[in-house]
C-alpha cells in the first residue's frame, strides 16, 4: 500500500490518497501519541476487488489500506485494540469475521460488526474501521 504521512506538532496524519479524502477533508488515519485512529476503510483502491461482490475479497482489501495506514504511522497488526465492521447484506457476516479473525486474531481487539443500508459506492459491501494503540 502506497501513502504518505505528514507530521503536525504531535499529530501525524497518514493519506492513502484515496478519492475521498482530499475532497471530504480527512485523513485515512491519524496519530496522537502512541494512539492510531483509521477511517473506514473499504475496497475502493482495487479494482478487482470492487468488481467482485465477494465480502470476503473486499474485507481483505480493507483491512489491507488499514493496516497499511496503521505500518505507515509506526503500528503493525497487533497493534489493533478495536475493530468496526460495516456490512451491507447480514449474510456476509461469516465471511467478513472470518477474514477479520485469520488477519487480527493474534491481536483479538474489540470488535463489533453492523449491518447499514449502503455505502458511499454501491458496489461496496464492507468497511472497516480500526484503531490502535503503539507499544
Amino acid at each position: 500500500m502506497s501513502g504518505r504521512s505528514a507530521a503536525a506538532g504531535s499529530r501525524q496524519r497518514f493519506s492513502s490518497d484515496g478519492p475521498w479524502e482530499e475532497r471530504y477533508g480527512y485523513s485515512r488515519a491519524v496519530r496522537v501519541g502512541d494512539r492510531i485512529v483509521v477511517s473506514g476503510c473499504t475496497a475502493a483502491a482495487d479494482a478487482d476487488a470492487m468488481a467482485s461482490s465477494d465480502a470476503a475479497v473486499q474485507a481483505h482489501a480493507a483491512l489491507r489500506v488499514g493496516l497499511g495506514a496503521i505500518e505507515g504511522l509506526g503500528g503493525t497488526a497487533a497493534d489493533v485494540i478495536r475493530t468496526r465492521m460495516y456490512l451491507t447484506r447480514r449474510e456476509d457476516a461469516d465471511a467478513v469475521g472470518a477474514v477479520h479473525g485469520a488477519t487480527l486474531a493474534a491481536a483479538a481487539p474489540a470488535a463489533t460488526m453492523v449491518i447499514v443500508a449502503g455505502l458511499i459506492d454501491p458496489q461496496m459491501v464492507v468497511e472497516i474501521e480500526l484503531e490502535a494503540v503503539v507499544s
